[in-house]
């Protein structure tokens, strides 16, 4: 995927230099570049892990942010009324302040929900400090894992539900290579629970397997595997 061409749903977050994350910003790109993406989601020596969480939930959200934008033309109301991940798994928008109860929508309506809440949750001073010393609220990990348990069901729709045309377009590889670098990220902190997880169980057991001098093969990321039969509706 060509980075200067592609749409993105959202704009991309960026860390200023001199900020309290730039230089972790940098270290996690580098790290990245090297290949092992085994390596790259470790807690670099000596540095916060909440400070890690941060850098990292941001970067994530930019490149979740680029993937969906490849289908704003596929994904739409008319072809995907719900937010789900095959007949499974579907889920309903609430974020306990606008939204107080689960509501039903489309998968682009939850999507535009879901990026709107990270990104204003990422821009809150009081959630996210930027000044250096400044601490973390209490709650910090909670507001971190329920982004990464969020964030991880548009890679969960986009996997069951566009996955042929995600391959139409040569996404797959990209697809790929930033979900399991997401994937070992969430292992490494267990910010998501094995259930949620469920809808990709067999990729994930894949690609956490996978040698990183082995790429993930056409068959490894079938989707057509994965969505199950029995309906269950998961909230929020």
């Amino acid at each position: 995927m060509n980075r200067e061409t592609e749409k993105t749903f959202r704009p991309q977050k960026k860390a200023l230099p001199g900020s309290r994350r730039y230089e972790l910003h940098k270290y996690a790109t580098a790290t990245l570049g090297a290949g092992n993406l085994i390596n790259a989601v470790r807690l670099p020596e000596g540095e916060d892990m909440n400070d890690w969480l941060a850098v990292n939930v941001t970067d994530f959200y930019n490149e979740i942010s680029l993937l969906y934008g490849v289908l704003m033309d596929t994904c739409t109301p008319a072809c995907c009324p719900t937010m789900n991940a095959g007949n499974k798994f579907e889920y309903k928008w609430a974020d306990g302040v606008k939204i107080r109860k689960p509501i039903r929508c489309s998968a682009p309506k939850y999507i535009d929900y879901l990026m709107t809440w990270v990104q204003s949750t990422l821009d809150d001073e009081q959630v996210f400090p930027v000044r250096v010393g400044e601490p973390f609220p209490s709650n910090i990990l909670d507001t971190i894992r329920t982004m990464f348990k969020r964030l991880f069901r548009v890679y969960a729709h986009m996997y069951v539900v566009h996955f042929a045309a995600l391959q139409e377009m040569g996404a797959e590889p990209h697809l790929n290579t930033c979900f399991r670098h997401f994937i070992l990220f969430v292992t490494e902190f267990n910010l998501i629970d094995g259930n949620e997880l469920a809808p990709l169980g067999a990729l994930i057991d894949k690609m956490i397997a996978k040698n990183d001098e082995m790429p993930v093969s056409d068959g490894d990321s079938n989707a057509k595997e994965r969505g199950g039969t029995a309906g269950v509706a998961v909230a929020a």
